[in-house]
């Protein structure tokens, strides 16, 4: 697997605050990765590209941001884009305008934006909390204490946390209202932090305070994304294959790493080596019951895999959910349901009744977690048609290229892995006319150019 976008992402962040030049060695280049350097080159950081250990795999050398001057940043889908980089933009002396997908236009962001306002920034919207708006540099931060809700995103809080060793009196941030999702993704964010020197004080329940101070260049090897590595392991869970995983690390932060301990539930043989991580499926796959508050961005592929169980799941702590790429609640519900599944919505998740599926249809709506989820649907369930497979190039380039070598049991990575691709805004290629070339993926379709309908679609 590719490296972690969470941790690519707060790399990028951080080593464009540092204060010399950083590397990031093999880091994920996907859309959301993409966005990130892009918008830090805007905010004049230097992000270039350098032979890797690897061949084939690049690394990323950082010089520090220059913070100077007017800018624009397309935040395009990614929600560690439109709100890791408000208080970097509050750091600048100039106006740094944000906008991105229409879709992302209807991601909260007042809690950003409240937030800023309160520590000393000037920022310039409509009023609706959302983006577009511009945040208006005055070449410094006073920073200080503000009290949040993040209880709709764990990303309100990591946001304040990477900028706030450059706020002149760092930042104590007090959370205040239901529990904060993903909090694993809060861990990382200490971690990484830490990593670089900074004083992190997480000892007070809801409370996180950043110490002024320099932030240490880094040299750091970016680890696998555990969370796409999701819907590789559960087509494993769902025919009783067998499928490896190497670089598997032994201790993270990433909120994936909970996927060994949900599939083990489900019957799978689970094994953790210094190696890498080996999955065997079983010929029965059991219902569960599991709060995924923490590790929300696991939910699709694992209903996927909950609607072709034995036994019902409930799946618990997910509200939050209806605020990501699109309503994922929503989504799960109508899709599956219409290939003739059984799954409620409840005020906090859902509950899955195992029923026999037939093909059809299954919209994405621009969510790369949905297009993973059907393609794990589809290796069981004859007809499954995926529109807009290329939405995964969000968090995983060469999705279909990738799920193709699986499928025929070649573990082999193609040399454009790490590179990204410059070909589109989604930054990389299909490759779906290959998935049927595998006598695997047979009941495995891709439509590129399906219409994007909502989730309330009739």
């Amino acid at each position: 697997m590719p490296g972690s976008k969470s941790l690519t992402n707060r790399y990028l962040v951080l080593a464009a605050l540092a204060s010399d030049a950083s590397r990031l060695r093999r880091p994920l280049r996907s859309r959301d990765t993409l966005l990130m350097a892009a918008a830090l080159r805007s905010l004049g950081a230097s992000v270039v590209d350098v032979p890797g250990s690897e061949a084939g795999c690049d690394d990323w050398l950082i010089g520090p941001a220059s913070l100077l001057g007017a800018a624009s940043v397309d935040c395009g889908l990614a929600g560690t884009v439109m709100r890791f980089l408000p208080p970097v933009a509050a750091l600048g002396d100039g106006p740094v305008a944000f906008d991105g997908d229409p879709h992302a236009r209807q991601r909260p962001m007042a809690q950003v934006i409240d937030s800023l306002r309160t520590l000393g920034a000037t920022v310039i919207d409509d009023g609706r909390g959302t983006l577009p708006f511009t945040v208006q540099g005055a070449g410094r931060m006073p920073g200080g204490s503000v009290t949040i809700d993040a209880s709709a995103s764990s990303q309100f809080i990591s946001a304040l946390l990477l900028a706030g060793p450059r706020f002149e009196q760092g930042v104590t941030i007090h959370h205040e209202g239901k529990a904060v999702p993903s909090g694993p993704h809060i861990a990382m964010t200490v971690e990484v932090l830490r990593d670089c020197g900074v004083v992190v004080d997480d000892s007070q329940a809801n409370t996180w305070r950043v110490e002024p101070s320099p932030i240490r260049a880094l040299d750091v090897e970016v680890e696998p994304d555990l969370s796409n590595a999701a819907a590789f392991l559960a087509a494993a869970v769902v025919t009783g294959g067998t499928l490896r995983v190497p670089g598997w690390p032994q201790h993270t932060t990433q909120a994936g790493d909970a996927i060994r301990d949900i599939f083990d539930a489900m019957g799978a043989d689970v094994l953790l080596e210094r190696s890498g991580l080996t999955l065997t499926g079983n010929q029965q796959i059991s219902g569960l019951d599991v709060d995924l508050h923490g590790a929300g961005e696991l939910t699709p592929v694992i209903v996927a895999v909950a609607a072709l169980a034995d036994s019902p799941s409930r799946i618990r702590g997910i509200a939050h959910l209806r605020g990501h790429e699109t309503d994922r609640l929503a989504a799960l519900f109508t899709e599956i349901n219409a290939l003739g599944g059984s799954i409620e919505q409840t005020e906090d998740g859902l509950r899955i009744t195992p029923k026999t599926l037939h093909g059809g249809l299954f919209h994405t709506y621009d969510d790369h977690r949905m297009a993973m989820a059907a393609a794990v649907l589809g290796l069981r369930v004859p007809g499954v048609v995926i529109e807009n497979v290329e939405t995964t190039a969000k968090t995983l380039p060469q999705f279909t290229d990738r799920w193709t070598q699986m499928l025929k049991g070649d573990g082999g990575e193609s040399e454009s892995d790490n590179k990204g691709d410059s070909k589109g805004d989604n930054g990389g290629d299909n490759g779906g006319e290959s998935a049927s070339e595998s006598p695997s993926s047979d009941n495995l379709s891709i439509d590129e150019h399906g219409d994007n309908q909502g989730p309330g679609r009739g």
